[in-house]
């Protein structure tokens, strides 16, 4: 059977969010309620997962505010608030911008900077991440696979600007030996580990937009050295990696292509790499997949739908994105994937919580589609 998987994150519960936006203020909040509203989130996304026929499970990223910003709680070295220019390519449509405020929703969670020397300040919040997320598939008798998130070293970089250190790789180096213990703790929990990279390809237009090119790829190249160095004690079959040019509903004329940045991203050392295969500026770029010469040791997990539009795909639609990739690499090589999360950042997000289900049901059906197309010898 081919399996399906997603991103992440998954909507948060309305009554959740407000917690998450308090606790990420630093204002006071009532720690014994925000943990059983977690909880109870959690176990309901994993009973919906399940559900929904979805083989590798999250805890859908539930208690964090967002899945770039929660580590200025669990790092030291990160203050203040950094203002982010616009993307690329809604700068020049200010109309635009509004629009996508409006329908997203966006909150006013903390932009930091980093402005100080990067250490572990605690490794709390992941265990509680780890015994909520346990506590769920118990409850569901789910011996099934499971992974978490955790944001790469590039990703922080890129969200969290540098205004300390002297260089990007003294930056990198330091976030190497603070991210290291939450990597290994996550494997050691018996989870895969998930490393969000959108920093190899969305932070061209948005985190790095000041770079030219050729330095844009000589920071991506610093950054998967860095998220190498960091999970080096991690077998890479426990392990995948998400990269992603921004789930927003923009134009994307300004992203990076596949083409351009691929070798890069194929010196990673996760076996599973999850990227759009939906995104309608990058569906196209199945042949890049197709031409790269792809190590045997890679798993593809391509989003076969998309995470900024409340259409349904339909199962027929996503046997046929499917199986582009099977005929690459085998069907016993390929995952079933979401573009990106359904819920990047608390209170984010224009799917309606009863769509992302219908459209996980769908990827179940479009799978069993394509492997039945296969004649049934997927993983």
């Amino acid at each position: 059977m081919i399996e399906t998987t997603h991103v992440g994150s998954l909507p948060r519960p309305a009554e959740l969010t407000p917690l998450l936006l308090a606790r990420d203020a630093g204002k006071p909040y009532d720690v014994d309620a925000f943990d059983q509203r977690v909880q109870d989130a959690v176990t309901a996304a994993v009973r919906e997962q399940v559900a929904a026929g979805v083989s590798i499970v999250s805890d859908g990223e539930l208690g964090k505010v967002g899945y770039s910003t929660y580590i200025i709680e669990r790092l030291t070295g990160f203050g203040g608030h950094s203002e982010r220019k616009p993307a690329l390519d809604l700068a020049p449509l200010p109309e635009l911008r509004r629009k996508l405020a409006a329908i997203m929703g966006e909150q006013e969670f903390t932009r930091a900077a980093c402005i100080g020397p990067v250490t572990l300040r605690t490794l709390e919040p992941l265990h509680d991440d780890i015994r909520r997320f346990r506590t769920a598939l118990d409850a569901e008798g789910q011996g099934a696979r499971a992974f978490l998130n955790s944001a790469s070293p590039g990703l922080i970089t890129a969200f969290q600007p540098n205004s300390f250190y002297p260089s990007h790789e003294a930056y990198l180096a330091d976030l190497v030996t603070a991210m290291r213990p939450e990597y290994e703790a996550i494997a050691a929990a018996g989870f895969e580990l998930q490393l969000d990279c959108p920093d190899l390809a969305m932070s061209r237009h948005t985190g790095y937009q000041d770079q030219d090119e050729t330095t844009f790829l000589r920071t991506i190249a610093a950054n998967v050295e860095a998220l190498n160095a960091a999970t080096a004690n991690i077998p890479a079959d426990r392990m995948r990696m998400h990269i992603c040019w921004g789930n927003y509903e923009g134009p994307h004329d300004h992203d990076v292509p596949l083409e351009a940045i691929i070798d890069i991203v194929l010196r990673a050392r996760p076996a599973t790499i999850l990227f759009e295969g939906a995104n309608p500026r990058h569906e196209h770029e199945w042949t890049v997949w197709r031409d790269a010469g792809l190590p045997d040791d890679k798993i593809l997990a391509p989003g076969l739908i998309d995470t900024c539009s409340n259409y349904v795909e339909h199962p027929a639609l996503i046997a046929q994105r499917l199986e582009r990739f099977v005929a690459i690499v085998g069907a016993d090589r390929v995952i079933a994937s979401t573009d990106c999360g359904f819920g990047t950042f608390a209170g984010y997000g224009k799917i309606d919580p009863a769509v992302t289900w219908k459209k996980l049901r769908a990827l179940r059906e479009g799978a069993d589609l394509a492997n039945a197309r296969a004649g049934g010898h997927g993983a």
